[in-house]
């Protein structure tokens, strides 16, 4: 039976310039599983994305982050780019978002150089994750393991290298999510989703 996701809320949080493939395709595979998936974003109406070498589409904001609480969601996705993370790993606002998630044991997955607001929020110390290759330095200076593999689970985080590696991180992000959702929802007395 494939995993389920009904009432589940996840935040997509990007700045300008994420790899638009690393938010499109895992957000169908969210919904098509029975998720919200909801863009969070420093900036306050749309959102552009990067396609390969070029900009590519605009998307509309669905909860700009000066006014979107972590306690409204179940989990969190992190897609890459090289801009999209630079920019929110200098934005205390967005590396507070993100280390919320981690603080409460809410289930987080990050793509390509997704993982570097992890690096930012203090999340990947003792954890073996992956990303695009020129973030590896990063991960182990910030006491991570850095390993050469398409998706790596590590406790509540999964992490993936590449656009390549979608169809295998959107399938791990799939079963992360609904089982670690529905842990956190049983833990805290609040009844599972059917």
């Amino acid at each position: 039976m494939p995993e389920s996701l009904q009432n589940i809320r996840v935040a997509i949080l990007v700045d300008n310039g994420f790899e638009q493939v690393e938010l499109t395709e895992p957000k169908k595979a969210l919904e098509a599983a029975g998720a919200k998936a909801l863009i969070v974003s420093p900036q306050p109406q749309q959102v552009q994305g990067w396609h390969t070498k070029q900009w590519g589409d605009p998307f509309h904001v669905d909860v700009p982050l000066d006014m979107a609480d972590p306690d409204q969601f179940d989990s969190l996705l992190l897609p890459g780019g090289v801009m999209n993370p630079d920019k929110l790993r200098m934005q205390p606002d967005a590396v507070e978002f993100a280390r919320a998630f981690i603080n409460e044991g809410k289930p987080v997955a990050a793509i390509c150089h997704g993982p570097w607001l992890l690096v930012e929020a203090n999340a990947v110390k003792g954890k073996t994750v992956t990303s695009w290759p020129s973030l590896q330095t990063d991960i182990r200076n910030a006491g991570g393991h850095w390993v050469d593999q398409e998706a790596v689970v590590d406790g509540n985080v999964l992490t993936s290298r590449k656009p390549d590696d979608i169809p295998a991180f959107n399938q791990r992000m799939v079963s992360l999510f609904a089982q670690k959702t529905q842990k956190t929802t049983v833990a805290s007395g609040v009844s599972s989703p059917e």
